[in-house]
């Protein structure tokens, strides 16, 4: 009679396997081995466990019921749940170096899903731009962890692209840090340490130099990278931040050490091609931009790097190309889609800008460039909603984003709202008191409401910044003029 059972119980193990039904299957074979030593039942158990995902537990219970070196079955399956995860990922290493990079994507994400703790892949995925935000994500829910990792869960969250709402980014860190924080003081675990992990406040860097926040991105990371100087993630986050800030001293100190440091890594070079990028040698910084990509093929910031050193000397096919071999290899970034209509907006070609569509919805920039396409192509309301999107996106407004507020009041000034326009200008000269743009839009407002004394003043500020600027000469003696009239009989017409 328990003959008949176990067996039943076997065909319903068999039954399950062949309908997909791995986690039924693997509670019915843990009745069975509940009721028998066979070594046919421990395998059929193991291999449930192995369909199923559970590598680990399939390896222990192979190991520990000491069956492993008695048939070549339970080698080959012993072996499989050690090295499955490890074979894709060397596959799409393979396919890498082949230049193959759809099936080098395919392969690292049969890594991850076949062990979530491959991170190895994972880092190749989204260091390499190869998903978008929405194949990140869906990846990731698709992963299946355990009650006990799910902290790996949160973090590796927090490591996928932040192309998110800031509210969703913001939780996504804050999650990470609450986990930590419930910790249980007198059971101190993993978890608790996780808070001031440089990994993730790296990632947290990351997103601040996203945001525009270079100066907040600069200091966290200068501060991680005294506890950790090695620390290379950082470092790139640390040089994109040190050239957008234009911080030279401190580009030439990071690529004097790295290049003594690592001299064969491609981000040394890239780091030298920074420093000469920030000092405007563009033509050594290309040619170590250069050398950086040659490194390595798939390096997404030297790439980027070797277009904007050529847009910068408006050499634009050139540019063009570089950003054009970005955005075929690194599908996942919006960064050349972004330069490449940067570029046709340079050229003039404001069509071509704005169907240059980019894939974040959360780069400030991105809006910023938007507006200027509206602005140029003299679509006033589109370009006012452009430009406040921006700056909403931007969580604390520095002096590296007057030139928005200054363009959003130029774009009132056009649709004739004025009080908002001088709004903006006001606003523009709290980021920055030395802007000969600011004071010579005030003052045209000011003008444009016949407001003479006022203008008469700013356009005498802006030519204090730049005395042969044209535009502010030619209207500073049509104000004097204008005000001059003032007291003459308005009857009098002159032409």
């Amino acid at each position: 009679m328990r003959e008949q059972q176990i067996e039943k119980l076997r065909g319903v193990v068999r039954d399950c396997v062949s309908k997909h039904l791995y986690s039924s299957a693997i509670f019915f074979a843990d009745k069975v081995a509940a009721f028998t030593d066979d070594p046919a039942d421990i395998y059929m158990q193991a291999q449930a466990l192995f369909l199923g995902r559970h590598y680990r537990r399939a390896y222990h219970l192979l190991n520990a019921s000491k069956i492993v070196l008695r048939d070549l079955r339970f080698r080959y399956l012993a072996a499989k749940c050690l090295i499955s995860s490890a074979i894709c990922f060397l596959r799409g290493r393979a396919y890498e170096a082949l230049e193959n990079r759809a099936l080098a994507r395919h392969w690292y994400k049969a890594a991850i899903k076949a062990d979530p703790l491959c991170y190895e892949a994972l880092e190749c995925l989204i260091e390499n731009h190869m998903l978008t935000f929405e194949e990140e994500t869906s990846l990731l829910s698709s992963l299946q962890f355990g009650p006990e990792d799910r902290w790996l869960s949160s973090f590796y969250s927090c490591l996928i692209k932040k192309y998110d709402k800031e509210c969703v980014i913001e939780a996504k860190f804050r999650e990470v840090e609450k986990e930590s924080c419930n910790s249980n003081p007198s059971s101190p675990s993993f978890m608790h340490t996780l808070k001031n992990n440089t990994d993730l406040l790296a990632c947290k860097a990351e997103y601040f130099n996203q945001c525009g926040e270079y100066q907040k991105c600069f200091e966290l990371t200068s501060d991680l990278l005294e506890k950790d100087p090695f620390h290379l993630k950082c470092t790139l986050v640390h040089l994109a931040a040190a050239v957008e800030l234009g911080n030279s001293n401190e580009l030439y100190l990071m690529a004097s050490n790295l290049v003594k440091d690592y001299p064969q890594k491609t981000l040394s070079w890239f780091a030298v091609g920074c420093y000469y990028y920030c000092i405007k040698k563009y033509d050594q910084s290309r040619r170590y931009f250069s050398k950086a990509t040659s490194l390595d093929g798939t390096f997404a910031p030297a790439w980027i790097g070797f277009g904007n050193a050529y847009a910068a000397q408006e050499e634009g096919d050139q540019a063009m190309s570089a950003y054009r071999t970005a955005a075929r290899l690194f599908p996942g970034c919006h960064l050349p889609t972004l330069y490449i209509g940067m570029e046709y907006m340079r050229t003039h070609s404001y069509k071509l800008a704005e169907q240059a569509k980019t894939i974040c919805p959360s780069d400030p920039l991105v809006y910023n460039e938007l507006g200027v396409v509206a602005y140029n192509m003299k679509e006033y309301n589109k370009a006012v909603l452009w430009f406040e999107k921006t700056l909403k996106h931007i969580p604390s407004l520095s002096q590296l984003w007057e030139p928005t507020v200054i363009n959003l009041g130029h774009a009132y000034r056009k649709l004739k709202i004025y009080h908002e326009a001088i709004s903006c200008y006001e606003r523009a000269l709290t980021l920055s008191t030395r802007s000969l743009s600011t004071y010579a839009g005030l003052a045209y407002t000011y003008h444009l409401q016949d407001n003479f004394t006022a203008a008469i003043t700013c356009y005498h500020k802006a030519l204090w910044l730049k005395p042969d600027d044209q535009f502010c000469t030619e209207m500073l003696s049509l104000a004097l003029v204008d005000e001059g009239r003032r007291g003459i009989d308005p009857k009098i017409e002159f032409r």
